[in-house]
């Protein structure tokens, strides 16, 4: 019994990864994982048809700067925090 639940728990990880990485994709979202945070970023939709994925477009003038699409810039990033970061710099050097 316990060598089934162990075969059936090993085949159900790489299938719930499977699902996960999709579902990511269909969504639009990059996952960054750490062991400080997980962190969804939202990407640009290739179907976007005021930037076509690319993210944005250049604008022109003096001083021509990067104008992100909204496809995925007025989207949320979603961080959950999961161990407390090192403190700041510390008042000692380190050597």
């Amino acid at each position: 019994m316990r060598a089934r639940t162990a075969v059936l728990i090993a085949a159900t990880v790489p299938v719930t990864v499977a699902a996960a990485a999709v579902a990511l994709k269909a969504g639009h979202w990059q996952l960054y994982a750490d062991r400080h945070r997980i962190e969804l970023t939202p990407r640009p939709r290739r179907s976007c048809p005021h930037c076509r994925g690319a993210g944005g477009w250049w604008a022109d003038g003096a001083n021509p700067q990067m104008e992100a699409c909204g496809c995925w810039a007025e989207r949320r990033r979603l961080t959950w925090r999961l161990l407390p970061r090192p403190a700041g710099p510390y008042d000692e050097s380190p050597f």
